[in-house]
């Protein structure tokens, strides 16, 4: 992290001293000797937010914008078969098991935290805004959970021993309840925004990400549309907070990242990552490097180009959105030729040769090594708030509303570098569309904005569409693609309505009887 640095702890509960065996004292940490002071709430608040980065990528370090959601943006260079990169996986699977391992971890802490936060004597406000992130972490964590295993056991206390009976899966209902109630009680809770850096949540983060668990609960599975009204409510606390705003610059956001710039205007919530794997500190991340643009040249920013893009999303900025369609997609990669790299721009018919561009190595500062970094990665932006509220306006409503405009023009000024509160003929939505034609507006816009950022495959789920998406993907691309890249289209061929959740680990369902396997697997 830039600001504030993530530490781990391992805090053991069992009581059973290991003396009788070995004449010196535990090599463990009781609650009872912890959770005395301010420095060891904040330590523990961060052992919280430490599972956001898993060491082995299965988080936001990689495998939440890469891997673990793939999607009609993107497909993996010659990976073809027998991985999960084209849907080919089953509950043994590793990184399906660690990603629900990591999350559990996550939440086991934030349990943990809460249990204890009440012991110090601190200044009150210091201790409730630690007490309001750990209970929108737990929150957080079983939104990510649900999102992707649908129903999984809900736990709020900590673990006390490994003879603690296993929990049976909540409802949707149940679980989604329980995320509302911990995030709504964080609002009140946490720091307004600017007290503290955006890699810890504030209040406007936990309202945008409130909004986001919101829009999901008005879609698919649950389809409870009266969650749209709540998603209105909270991207407008949002905006009439007047603490955020878009970067008039789509490029300098991710510079920023790259640069280990903090910039909460723009980007409410990120991921802080920190060091580059030399040394102690093992929290850096591959953003730029999983998803970045091909080059041999570590002087530069290695990257292998695993990510390639696919023809539908460069084709969907059309003609006249060129500026964000080249940042986010890179015209160029790099070779090395007789010792000398330089760029080697793309000819119009090589689209299946690009990588994703948002994130790029040459603007990396310190020392660089050939596969982490230090590049933070961004769970929320503005731009997701205003594209959130104009979604919603248009549900409410029945059609598009003034504000469902002025929300989706913003974003789309922003892209084509225009004044965010002028009318441009270049830019803007067409006017007059009905209810249909608008959400299948947004529904491009949103990929266009956000592609490469972890947020489409969740998109498509709430939408109802991702089986279809992807399978009509799957077929362009295995007929339309040059023969050497026909192979991208297998995660859409091989994508079926099973894949809409991940198989619950094996590991899981052995230990736990009262635990069944989602459909499919």
């Amino acid at each position: 992290m830039k600001r504030i640095f993530i530490f781990s702890i391992c805090i053991a509960c069992l009581t059973s001293s290991c003396s009788k065996l070995l004449d010196k004292e535990p090599d463990f940490v009781t609650t009872e000797k912890y959770f005395r002071n301010e420095s060891e709430l904040m330590n523990s608040l961060n052992g919280v937010y430490n599972r956001l980065i898993d060491t082995y990528g299965r988080m936001y370090s990689r495998g939440l914008f890469s891997y673990l959601v793939v999607s009609d943006e993107a497909y993996f260079k010659n990976i073809s078969i027998n991985n999960i990169r084209v849907m080919v996986m089953d509950a043994a699977d590793l990184d399906i098991t660690r990603l629900w391992e990591t999350l559990y971890e996550g939440i086991n802490r934030a349990n943990l935290l809460l249990e204890n936060v009440d012991r110090v004597e601190m200044d009150i406000t210091k201790r409730n805004a630690i007490k309001g992130e750990a209970l929108f972490m737990r929150g957080y964590y079983y939104y990510i959970l649900t999102d992707f295993f649908g129903k999984v056991p809900l736990k709020l206390s900590s673990t006390q021993s490994p003879n603690d009976p296993y929990p049976a899966q909540a409802t949707l209902a149940a679980l989604y309840t329980q995320i509302v109630k911990d995030m709504q009680e964080a609002e009140n809770l946490v720091y307004e925004s600017g007290v503290v850096p955006n890699e810890r949540v504030c209040k406007t983060a936990v309202q945008a990400v409130l909004a986001r668990v919101f829009l999901k609960m008005a879609g698919q599975p649950l389809n409870d549309h009266a969650r749209y009204q709540n998603v209105i409510e909270y991207t407008d606390k949002v905006i009439a907070s007047g603490k955020h705003q878009l970067n008039p610059n789509y490029k300098q956001i991710f510079i920023n990242h790259s640069q280990d710039i903090n910039e909460p205007k723009e980007c409410l919530w990120e991921v802080g990552m920190f060091g580059n794997k030399i040394g102690n500190i093992d929290q850096a991340g591959m953003v730029g490097i999983e998803n970045g643009i091909e080059c041999p040249d570590e002087r530069i920013g290695y990257s292998g180009g695993a990510m390639r893009i696919t023809a539908k999303l460069y084709d969907l900025f059309g003609q006249k959105d060129t500026m964000r369609r080249d940042w986010s997609i890179s015209p160029y990669r790099f070779v090395t030729t007789a010792g000398v790299t330089q760029k080697q721009y793309y000819s119009a018919a090589q689209l299946y040769d690009r990588n994703p561009g948002k994130w790029r190595r040459e603007y990396e500062t310190g020392t660089k090594v050939r596969s982490a970094n230090s590049t933070n990665f961004p769970i929320i932006r503005y731009s997701d708030v205003l594209l959130m509220k104009a979604e919603a306006e248009n549900e409410v409503n029945e059609s598009p509303t003034t504000a469902a405009y002025e929300a989706i023009n913003q974003v789309r000024r922003r892209a084509f570098g225009k004044a965010l509160n002028e009318v441009n003929e270049d830019s803007d939505a067409p006017g007059g569309m009905d209810k249909i034609a608008f959400l299948d507006y947004i529904k491009d816009e949103r990929l266009r904005e956000f592609c490469f950022e972890g947020i489409r495959r969740h998109d498509l789920i709430r939408w109802g569409i991702y089986m279809p998406t992807m399978n009509a993907l799957g077929r362009d691309i295995s007929v339309n693609a040059p023969a050497a890249h026909r192979y991208g289209g297998n995660a859409g061929l091989n994508t079926t309505e099973r894949n809409v959740l991940f198989p619950i680990p094996n590991t899981e369902i052995t230990i736990n009887k009262q635990i069944v396997q989602n459909p499919g697997w």
